[in-house]
Formats: structure tokens, sequence, C-alpha cells
């Protein structure tokens, strides 16, 4: 039953995806932005709205993918393009330097409304979250995957973000995490970025010798 909804692929497919969870972007800022100042609960419909966004370049990759998967040509090139922005992602990982943390305070009210559609655009109009799931789903998954194993994958993708953003928002506004957050940040970076660089290059390795 469960190998039904998930695919043998699916420990690195976490792995890669919750390190990416880890370094912080544009909608990490946001969030955190939010929780110091009001806490989970002027922030938790941030989280939410940042998974749904999540969720739709999730259903975009899975449908970008059925319609190539067929084509072997195609699909390489789409893996090899994955595995090289997988690489992209590490280096600059790997570059992470100490430094103070900078954090966006957003202005304005906090309803639930504007909580989610904070969060909504936030993801939505990053275009790197549709490169990464697109090469998440083509260069891990592989082209044996069935849709119903990708829809397992992206369901606990979806929770994964949700649920990581919500103890986020939980811990941030405790001081002691605030302080520590600064000082390791580089250090979380650079942990993601080079378990990134090897699964791209593991990645090209296979695309090799296939």
């Amino acid at each position: 039953m469960i190998n039904e909804w998930l695919p043998s692929a699916f420990l690195p497919l976490a792995l890669a995806h919750g390190v990416a969870l880890l370094s912080p972007g544009p909608d990490f800022f946001l969030l955190t932005g939010y929780a110091i100042r009001y806490r989970l609960r002027g922030s938790a419909f941030i989280c939410l709205g940042i998974a749904l966004g999540n969720a739709v370049y999730i259903a975009v990759a899975i449908v970008g993918f059925r319609s190539v998967a067929g084509a072997q040509g195609l699909f390489t090139l789409i893996q090899a393009a994955g595995a090289l922005y997988l690489l992209y992602i590490g280096t600059q990982l790997l570059k992470s330097r100490p430094g103070e943390l900078t954090l966006n305070t957003a202005s304005g009210g906090v309803s639930a409304f504007r909580q989610l559609a904070l969060g909504l655009g936030s993801s939505l109009l990053n275009p790197k979250n549709a490169l990464f799931y697109m090469s998440l789903m083509t260069s891990i998954l592989g082209s044996q995957v069935t849709l119903t194993q990708q829809i397992g994958c992206g369901i606990w993708m979806f929770f994964a973000v949700l649920l990581w953003d919500l103890l986020v928002a939980s811990a941030i506004g405790l001081p002691v995490v605030q302080e520590r957050l600064g000082r390791w940040l580089h250090w979380i970076e650079r942990g993601a970025g080079a378990v990134l660089v090897a699964m791209g290059l593991g990645l090209m390795v296979d695309i090799a010798i296939t």
C-alpha cells in the first residue's frame, strides 16, 4: 500500500525538500517578520498561504512532468537541467557567511485574509519555487514514477511546508531562538548547500551512465 503512494526515491526527495526548507528565502523572511511581531496568532495563515502557493507549483510540476515523461530525450534534458539547478542552489548556499539576520517587518493588519494573501503572494511570486519542484519531480523521482506516487509526494511536501512554517512561527518569537538564529544561520545554509550539491552531482553521474 505504501509503495502505491510513495516511490522508491521518496527518501531522497524528502531529504532534498527538507534541506530546502531549512534555507531561508523570501517566504521565510516574510513569516519571521510577522511571527516576531505578532507570534503565531498573526502569522498562522501566512503559513497556510505559503503552503498553498507551493501546492500550486507542485501541481504544475506534476502536469509538466506527465507531458514530457514519454519523450526520453526531452526528459533527460530536463533531468540534467534539474540537476544543474540543484547544484546552483547548493553552491549559492555554500557561500553563506556569518552576519546579522535582517528581518522584513511588514506593516498593516494581520487579519486571516491578509495573512493568507501575503503568504500566497510571496510563494507564487517566487519563480524559483516552480523550478525547484520541477527539478525534484523530474531529476529525483525518475521516469517510472506513477501519477499516484507523484500525488503522494506532493501531499507530503505540502504538509511538510505547512508544518515547518507553523513550527518556525511558533518558535521564532522566543528571544533565545531569535538571538541564536542569526548566529547559526550561515551554518544551516552551508549544510543544506552541501547536501544539495552532493545530490546534484549524483544525479549528473546517473544521467551520464544511463
